[in-house]
């Protein structure tokens, strides 16, 4: 939907021209009139000048359409020849007024200035009986200046409107920009969460079933118990990976399903020891330390506290599979996350049972600290293990 005002259409441009023409014609009528019935000089019986005048006029008429091309150029030409014809002098007040519409104080003060001239001129050429006197020609000189000033202001008061109309085409263009930003930054913003969680749930369960699809291949002394139980975790795990897949692509596709479906709870810290326990058989021995009370914490907080140490038990399968891994959770004025494993002195190579390693894992956790106001480092300590600090804001209790 764009918010920009309509512009001038073509049709609306001609009619413009064309009512401004019609009331310079039906004003320079009425003034010739008004001097053919004044009997002033040169229009009184046979009236040798009205001939001159209509033909100034339709030149003046001519003239005035290139106004807006150059305005203080045609004001000043048709204000001189309003000196000698009352049918151009209506065309010269349009001129006027389009020039001041301009709001230049200049030009438009020089072209009041030669409208005034003009006038005394056009009386002392075509003068009527009625202008003998002193107080004739001051009562003359009032109007035309109340004439000259009325142009201006009708021209001010135009332009001052465009300028306000300008005004708010260029802020309602702004806005709309600035609405278009938002939407492209919301959906970006929305394609960064999706991946995000895709790669922190799918990634966690996908290892799972890596790790132990390898060890079925590799491993050939394995019990019948352990087979099944390896099967088993496969399973589990693969249909748990395809019902969150499924969902989040349901979502994707048909947006209002998530709302007119409820929400499936997410994982807090409170569902961290199950976590742990049901890992802690298959990768390695953890030791997890944290608070007993967690009823302060906020539920984005605890959910992304979850999805890092959920990150850091991914990462220690792909990377460091089988070394002893140590959590601990603690809470000072913040929630204080620090995640400790061993690195294999020998790396894996890539034609063993190496997970892949996306790159995306960290920075997404990093992404998650910072959404909630904290923040998150890694990267190995001096004694060679991998480290993983956080730190995550938990709410001050100031009642």
């Amino acid at each position: 939907m764009t918010l920009a005002l309509p512009g001038i259409s073509r049709r609306r441009h001609l009619w413009g021209e064309v009512w401004r023409e019609v009331v310079a014609v039906i004003l320079g009528g009425l003034l010739m009139a008004a001097q053919i019935g004044g009997d002033a000089r040169g229009y009184r019986d046979p009236g040798t000048w009205i001939v001159f005048d209509l033909a100034i006029g339709v030149a003046a008429l001519v003239l005035l359409h290139w106004r807006r091309r150059w305005p203080v150029g045609v004001c000043i030409v048709l204000t001189a020849l309003s000196a000698l014809s009352v049918v151009a002098s209506a065309a010269s007040c349009i001129a006027l007024i389009s020039l001041a519409t301009h709001r230049r104080w200049r030009p438009t003060l020089l072209c009041c200035a030669e409208a005034l001239v003009a006038g005394y001129i056009f009386q002392l050429l075509f003068f009527t009986d009625a202008h003998n006197g002193f107080g004739e020609w001051i009562t003359d000189t009032v109007i035309g200046v109340l004439a000259v000033a009325l142009c201006v202001a009708i021209g001010w008061a135009i332009g001052a409107r465009r300028l306000l109309v300008a005004n708010l085409r260029t802020q309602l263009a702004v806005a709309e920009d600035r609405q278009h930003l938002r939407v492209e930054q919301a959906r970006v913003a929305e394609r960064a969460r999706i991946a995000r969680e895709m790669h922190d749930v799918l990634a966690h369960r996908i290892s799972v079933i890596a790790m132990h699809s390898g060890a079925l291949a590799y491993r050939k002394d394995l019990s019948q118990d352990e087979l099944h139980e390896s099967t088993a975790i496969i399973r589990d795990n693969a249909h748990a990976a395809l019902t969150e897949l499924r969902e989040v692509l349901g979502v994707l596709r048909d947006p209002t399903a998530a709302v007119l479906r409820p929400d499936a709870p997410q994982p807090t810290l409170g569902d961290l020891p199950n976590l742990v326990a049901t890992l802690e058989s298959t990768d390695g021995p953890v030791d997890l330390t944290m608070p007993d009370d967690l009823s302060g914490l906020t539920e984005l907080t605890s959910r992304n506290a979850y999805r890092i140490v959920q990150e850091g038990l991914t990462n220690r399968r792909k990377h460091a599979p089988g070394q002893a891994m140590s959590i601990v959770l603690s809470h000072d004025d913040d929630l204080r996350l620090t995640m400790r494993n061993g690195m294999p002195a020998v790396t894996v190579t890539s034609g063993s049972n190496e997970l892949p390693d996306s790159g995306l894992g960290l920075v997404g956790a990093t992404e998650r600290a910072e959404l909630v106001g904290g923040e998150l480092t890694s990267g190995r300590d001096r004694a060679g293990d991998f480290v993983v600090r956080a730190r995550l804001p938990w709410p001050r209790d100031d009642s």
